[in-house]
């Protein structure tokens, strides 16, 4: 075999293993088990919706999915640790409001939301329910902030940490309605809620899952939900925009991503096993019931979703000059 005939063998070999290499790196479902990234602890909305859909992904794709929670810094510990994770497939993340749209704004995060992740698929949504310990005394969204009003400062509002819906609602809310409140983060709505039943912070503008199961006890009073329309859950609670302040929303939302290292064709057909659960009819009774709101899109739809939100968000934390706490 003369020289150039070597040459071109090995060229061959060459292209031949790239290709393999490729196809390995396309594998679908992943030779592993596939981890699913929430950015909370255990029990609240993102957990619960994570587990129903990645129970039935499971099931879908012949693969175990796991739900790994990584609580912390308001889900931007999460986000981190998918943006520099592996890139076969085999990791995805339940990614939320916060940490993609609200965050970046306010400090240094270690991950470019556009850079560093990309978008696989919308996942649920819902608006938050202003909550008060039901022996506060407190009946209704101008009692609240009457109260505000009346001892500046010393009312006080949970969240699921600086930079995440909660945060932002009670942001928003406050800039509205011209009062001042003190915030105090948590790491989590199943962090937060046990204070909140204990009387040591005065409201939280919670998501209905971790909610409802106390107003339904009793133990705490709904004054309003954040969203334009009543939820069918909640028929019986006002709006913020009902109680004095109109046009207000802020709608909660958890959405799937991925490390944007990963190959397109993983991305697109991650996409395409999402939306088959979330349009799953069983899937989306629960994932209502929980008063989550499936909410499927396309990779391109929700990438638009993002920078929109972004752009929202980022005007409230400049206009209300937030930092990270």
């Amino acid at each position: 075999m003369n020289k150039r005939e070597l040459l071109r063998t090995g060229a061959f070999a060459c292209a031949a293993f790239a290709l393999a290499g490729a196809g390995q790196a396309q594998d679908f479902p992943p030779k592993k088990p596939v981890t699913m990234v929430v950015g909370f602890a255990p029990g609240g909305a993102a957990d619960a919706a994570a587990r129903l859909i990645a129970k039935k992904l499971g099931d879908n794709i012949g693969q175990s999915v796991v739900v790994d929670n990584k609580a912390g810094a308001g889900g931007n510990i999460a986000h981190q640790l998918v943006a520099n994770g592996p890139a076969d497939g085999s990791m995805i993340l339940l990614g939320s409001i916060g940490p993609l749209t609200i965050a970046p704004h306010m400090m240094k995060v270690g991950y470019d939301p556009f850079k560093d992740l990309a978008p696989l698929s919308g996942g649920v949504n819902f608006p938050n329910v202003l909550v008060v310990n039901a022996n506060s005394g407190i009946k209704s969204v101008a009692d609240f902030v009457a109260l505000a009003r009346k001892e500046a400062g010393s009312v006080t509002f949970a969240s699921t940490g600086p930079g995440s819906a909660s945060h932002l609602t009670g942001e928003l809310f406050a800039q509205q309605a011209k009062v001042e409140m003190t915030h105090v983060p948590y790491k989590g709505g199943s962090a937060a809620m046990p204070d909140l039943l204990a009387g040591r912070f005065t409201a939280y503008f919670a998501a209905p899952p971790t909610a409802l199961p106390h107003i339904e006890s009793g133990k705490l009073t709904p004054l309003a939900t954040t969203g334009l329309a009543r939820p069918a859950y909640m028929p019986n609670v006002p709006t913020v925009a009902e109680s004095g302040y109109p046009g207000f929303e802020a709608l909660n939302w958890y959405a799937f991503v991925a490390s944007a290292k990963t190959p397109a064709p993983l991305l697109d057909r991650w996409n395409q096993e999402i939306v088959k659960v979330l349009n799953d009819a069983s899937i989306r009774e629960q994932l209502l019931k929980h008063g989550l709101t499936p909410q499927p899109t396309t990779r391109a739809e929700l990438g638009d979703f993002i920078r929109k939100e972004s752009a929202k968000w980022g005007a409230i934390v400049r206009d209300r000059k937030i930092t990270g706490e």
